[in-house]
């Protein structure tokens, strides 16, 4: 063609010929292609043979190190490596799968499960025999049991009480009051107990609920000439009046008043002013007598 050559020259022509020059003749043959892969690439443009840098699989070309998953494969994934390509799919148990998710490449029923002489579906809850305290669970064949969760008490340690039976502490109710605790002075009194505050005209009582109940004395009767005894609540006018002017003489009255009670009548029996008793009707409760 034109072109001189040297004895035991080489080259390719195009058509991919390799072409020789030996003792003055052009000997050509088709270039022989050693392809070390099992899913090469076509030869690039100007070259002859296919490439192993790459993969073509199913008329798709794959860079190295693609990783993908064929068109009709289960969850098959593939990788290219050196021009060859590579498949993996998932190892499926027999008769039983991870989970019923439609998502799971497995196609196969849930597994059930065989416990202690019976038989639960998948996915099924149950106690185990004389402890209802436990909570098991079928989940593909095999069984999984945990404690029932108990909720939050909002009680202290020692209120708590775990009955007979039960798989959960309960709070108990706290212990009835015992008294009545003042905070103002720290003293404490009995239930029924009656005492005075400090003012004689107010009485207080402890309740069976730990409460104080109090109650101030009215005084009603008036006379022009009192007698303020020192803790007593209300006037004394057992002395009558005296006539102004006169030291000593009483003022002229009409018809005499009838005696001031000096004492209670309570269920038959007598009891004298200020004088505490129980009542008959409820022993947690005392009673005062007063004369008004």
């Amino acid at each position: 063609r034109g072109i001189p050559r040297e004895p035991g020259a080489r080259w390719t022509e195009p058509g991919c010929q390799s072409c020789t020059c030996q003792g003055g003749q052009v000997l050509c043959e088709a270039v022989s292609c050693s392809v070390p892969c099992s899913h090469p690439l076509p030869a690039p443009a100007g070259g002859c043979c296919p490439t192993c840098t790459g993969c073509l699989h199913e008329g798709v070309a794959r860079a190295e190190g693609d990783v993908f998953s064929p068109s009709d494969g289960n969850c098959t994934v593939c990788v290219c490596l050196a021009g060859n390509v590579s498949c993996l799919s998932p190892e499926c148990p027999p008769g039983s799968c991870p989970s019923s998710s439609p998502a799971d490449c497995c196609s196969c029923a849930p597994e059930k499960c065989t416990f202690r002489g019976r038989t639960y579906a998948h996915g099924a809850r149950f106690s185990l025999d004389g402890d209802d305290c436990t909570t098991c669970v079928c989940q593909g064949g095999e069984v999984e049991c945990s404690f029932t969760p108990c909720p939050m008490l909002d009680c202290p340690q020692h209120q708590r009480h775990l009955g007979p039976g039960q798989c959960c502490s309960t709070c108990r109710d706290p212990p009835a009051p015992a008294g009545c605790f003042l905070d103002d002075n720290g003293v404490e009194f009995p239930v029924g107990q009656i005492w005075s505050p400090g003012d004689p005209c107010e009485l207080c009582i402890c309740q069976a609920d730990g409460s104080v109940s109090c109650q101030r004395t009215d005084c009603v009767e008036t006379c022009p000439y009192p007698i303020h005894i020192p803790g007593q609540c209300c006037p004394d006018c057992s002395a009558g009046e005296v006539a102004p002017g006169i030291p000593g003489s009483r003022a002229a009255r009409g018809p005499p008043e009838p005696p001031l009670p000096t004492g209670c009548t309570y269920m038959g029996r007598i009891f004298s002013n200020n004088e505490t008793f129980p009542s008959a009707l409820d022993p947690c409760l005392s009673c005062i007598c007063l004369v008004r």
